[in-house]
């Protein structure tokens, strides 16, 4: 979301994978909400590669790295809003020598079929669990969300501890964004803020590739399980008059996200933007590896 904003004038990371593996050219079928219904393997789908999978009747793209048979916990990528899972192809492929590492395009990303009107968080969650429920098997799961992608992985996992126990937030869109961002950039103001303030309060009703409505809530808590978050170091400098404050903004709204495990970390990439997997694939790779580890030594004790 905001793509031409972040590509023209770096200006504002508000709610916005695996490349070069060839797409499969056949579909399966599954339903949400359907795990412990099929006879899938503990460890879930061993396949390496892109491919589709209907989903309630949806095409949604999946695509998996890395040793299928390794029982550590299960990496899902989630891109932001506006791209589609090969934006995480350079992550997948540092965190596939060690882990198993997939990706998906939510419903209206990538090649995923679009979805037909409106949707909720609760719907955004239940193509999660189905994709989880093929990938994941019984195996534990680490969310690595980007932007949008972290915002919808740190509203899911406060429901699904028995299956979520590791969560690395890469600038992820904050908790309460439309009323954050109405409070920083005044109804009086012109010109880009004025534009960046109607897009972003847009964009949360509903006009983004999702059809996905954001709404704003507080963060519910999630256990102890490890949770790493990442903030940009600066996004915002060429936005008139509000730069200073809408940095402001963005770091309280990241702080706000430590509520969901006494067990957080926030950090800041230096040197990064919004995009901070492609500015510091290094952080990024570390953040996941080590909660991941932490993971596994959880699932262990």
């Amino acid at each position: 979301m905001f793509r031409t904003l972040f590509k023209a004038l770096a200006a504002i990371a508000v709610v916005c994978t695996v490349g070069g593996m060839g797409l499969v050219g056949y579909e399966e079928f599954i339903k949400p909400d359907a795990r412990g219904t099929r006879s899938e393997a503990s460890l879930g789908d061993p396949f390496t590669g892109t491919k589709k999978i209907r989903i309630d009747g949806r095409s949604v793209t999946v695509s998996c790295a890395g040793d299928a048979s390794h029982d550590g916990p299960l990496v899902l990528l989630m891109a932001g809003g506006g791209d589609g899972l090969e934006t995480m192809a350079p992550l997948t492929k540092s965190l596939s020598e060690k882990s198993r590492v997939c990706s998906y395009d939510r419903l209206g990303e990538g090649t995923s079929d679009k979805p037909d009107g409106p949707q909720s968080l609760d719907d955004s969650s239940a193509v999660l669990t189905a994709v989880l429920d093929r990938l994941a098997g019984e195996r534990p799961v680490v969310l690595a969300g980007h932007s949008l992608g972290g915002h919808i992985a740190a509203r899911y996992a406060p429901g699904h501890q028995d299956r979520i126990k590791g969560l690395v937030l890469l600038d992820a869109t904050i908790p309460t964004l439309t009323a954050d961002i109405s409070r920083t950039i005044p109804a009086s103001a012109t010109g880009l803020p004025a534009q960046v303030r109607a897009q972003a309060i847009a964009a949360n009703k509903g006009e983004n590739e999702e059809k996905l409505v954001i709404e704003d809530g507080e963060v519910l808590p999630a256990g102890d399980m490890p949770v790493e978050i990442l903030q940009h170091e600066s996004q915002y400098a060429e936005v008139p008059d509000y730069g200073p404050a809408l940095e402001r903004m963005w770091s309280t709204g990241q702080k706000k996200w430590r509520g969901l495990s006494g067990n957080s970390k926030l950090s800041t990439a230096p040197g990064s933007g919004h995009y901070i997997h492609v500015d510091r694939p290094d952080l990024a790779t570390g953040a996941v590896q080590r909660v991941a580890g932490q993971a596994a030594s959880g699932a262990n004790d």
